[in-house]
């Protein structure tokens, strides 16, 4: 039995606790917005944060996460489901292209933002450095993280 926040919630989990948390939240708490991607901690599409920092949940066993809090994606926004400003930097950016990596990048980068509320591109490269995109968005990935920290206006569609 694990328990520890979800979200803000208090939650109990009966599995065992090597199981990774990714497989927690996702088979057993039905949270299906973390991803899996390689498995082995190192394309960061399954990056949830516990106690506030970035961790790949494929490779983190739920035992860690005992008496802690773990944040997914679902977890980030308002309790109206309002977007957070990473967020809706990601939909003015139009960073997605498949999506698959999306909720992991979010994750590192709300982390970054949080702790560095005005990163360089160097920073926010050294931070992203273990999500990797297959479409190759980073440089959209930049860009939206600059707009979420109030670096840089948003781009605004063309009409």
């Amino acid at each position: 039995m694990a328990s520890f926040t979800l979200n803000g919630q208090a939650t109990t989990a009966d599995v065992d606790p090597a199981m990774p948390i990714l497989w927690v939240v996702r088979e057993k708490l039905g949270l299906n917005g973390t991803k899996f991607g390689c498995g082995i901690a190192q394309c960061g599409a399954c990056t949830v944060h516990l106690d506030g920092q970035p961790v790949r949940s494929c490779s983190t066993p739920i035992a860690e996460a005992e008496g802690r809090a773990i944040t997914t994606i679902e977890g980030i926004g308002g309790p109206e489901g309002e977007l957070t400003a990473v967020q809706q930097a990601w939909v003015s950016e139009q960073v997605p292209q498949c999506g698959y990596c999306q909720s992991g990048q979010i994750m590192s980068a709300t982390a970054l933002l949080r702790d560095n509320p005005s990163p360089t591109d160097a920073q926010i490269d050294a931070a992203m450095a273990g999500n990797i995109c297959r479409c190759g968005t980073y440089t959209r990935i930049r860009r939206a993280i600059k707009v979420a920290a109030g670096q840089i206006e948003p781009r605004q569609e063309e009409a």
